[in-house]
């Protein structure tokens, strides 16, 4: 029921997601007006009598609506009904109904919301956090990059993927105190064998791809990502206003145009779509309030091979693999 287009959207795209994935079932949660006339072999129906806007208080939210369809697709996670769930809503209602709903795993303070930057390697970047947390200990970015670690290692294939700490600098010495506690924890993570550390990262090196996983701080992150789909657009934008002037660009954009199409499959951030709700008790993914059918599909996807690779248990792994750092106050190299 969330996001920008609502079932217009979402029923669509679950209809194309089970034709190319026979071995999957979905249950849509929604309100009964909006399911009238949807039918699928392998999709089940299960009605809420509420929904969250995207304007609800996390109070509202969580508190007097439960029987919205966000909290009742939560807990089909819950009752090991589903394995995974996703949402284009709220998302901080998202966040904090999942997290009241399915709690946090042993060894974890905070979830953390990880996505997905196109790089100029062709490839993602995986940043978390992306807007859960606004304030975050070094303790929090440890644990951020050992769920990244785990995440990366799902969903490209790649056992020992590289994590990169977002700084003003390379330099070890750069930063504020919880960047440099970080950095201090990461790289002694990366001598127990937690991680795969590269060190410290600047903000172009998202784009580059220098680093497979990147950790910073949720408000950082949430910048990170508005500003590269901005910056898609202006020049998918521009390249569109250029090659349109007149006859002799016209012509240009002809010859130039499966170069053209390249460049904007590589900088199209529906592919990337479908954020992991990372930390809890269950998978939740959130995909774009914006997404269109095609967007929205990718966010399934996402899910889907996260379950099918049992992301959550890697993750449980690794966190108790890491213990001892993220329990530890003290650090010393």
């Amino acid at each position: 029921m969330g996001g920008d287009h609502g079932p217009d959207v979402t029923l669509p795209a679950c209809s194309r997601f089970l034709d190319q994935h026979p071995d999957v079932q979905l249950i849509l949660v929604g309100l009964p007006q909006s399911m009238v006339g949807y039918a699928h072999a392998r999709a089940t129906v299960v009605l809420a009598s509420e929904v969250v806007t995207m304007d609800d208080p996390l109070e509202v939210a969580l508190r007097r609506k439960k029987d919205s369809s966000m909290r009742v697709a939560i807990m089909q996670v819950k009752d090991g009904t589903a394995q995974a769930a996703v949402s284009a809503g709220n998302t901080g209602a998202l966040m904090a109904i999942s997290r009241y709903l399915l709690k946090t795993l042993d060894g974890i303070d905070r979830p953390a919301i990880a996505g997905q930057i196109p790089n100029a390697k062709g490839a993602a970047t995986t940043v978390l956090d992306m807007g859960a947390n606004v304030d975050c200990t070094a303790e929090h970015l440890l644990q951020f990059a050992v769920m990244g670690s785990a995440l990366v290692s799902v969903l490209s294939g790649e056992d020992n993927p590289t994590v990169g700490l977002l700084n003003i600098g390379e330099e070890a010495i750069k930063g504020n105190e919880v960047i440099k506690k970080a950095g201090e924890l990461l790289r002694i993570a990366a001598k127990t064998g937690d991680l795969n550390f590269y060190g410290n990262v600047e903000g172009n090196d998202i784009f580059k791809g220098t680093a497979d996983i990147v950790v910073c701080d949720g408000f950082v992150g949430n910048v990170a990502l508005k500003a590269s789909e901005g910056l898609a657009g202006m020049i998918v934008d521009f390249l569109k206003k250029e090659f349109s002037r007149n006859i002799f660009t016209k012509m240009a954009a002809m010859t130039a145009y499966p170069v053209i199409a390249a460049l904007k499959k590589r900088m199209d951030h529906r592919r990337y779509n479908g954020g992991a709700l990372l930390g809890l008790r269950g998978l939740v993914f959130k995909s774009h309030g914006s997404a269109d059918e095609l967007a929205f599909g990718y966010a399934l996807t996402r899910a889907y091979d996260a379950a099918r690779n049992n992301l959550l248990d890697l993750v449980r792994v690794r966190i108790a693999h890491a213990a001892p750092l993220l329990a530890s106050e003290d650090v010393s190299i």
